[in-house]
């Protein structure tokens, strides 16, 4: 187990892999947030409301990058 798991625990998400989600908020810097099991990812070029399928690309310690899927 990574350093930063023990920290901040294991993520519910992994790099590459596929999810359905609601953009619930906007981030201070414009892009959409969603939550899988309260865990924070950032999808640009969305707005509140919309219902995308994203790839995750980047997973940090407390949050994750996906893109959208088209």
């Amino acid at each position: 187990m990574k350093k930063r798991e023990k920290r901040f625990g294991p993520k519910p998400v992994r790099i590459g892999e596929e999810y359905d989600v609601r953009i619930s908020e906007i981030s201070r810097r414009g892009d959409g947030i969603a939550r899988i099991k309260g865990f924070v990812i950032f999808v640009p070029n969305t707005k509140i409301g919309d219902r995308v399928r994203i790839v995750i690309k980047k997973i940090g310690a407390r949050y994750a990058v996906g893109e959208i899927i088209e």
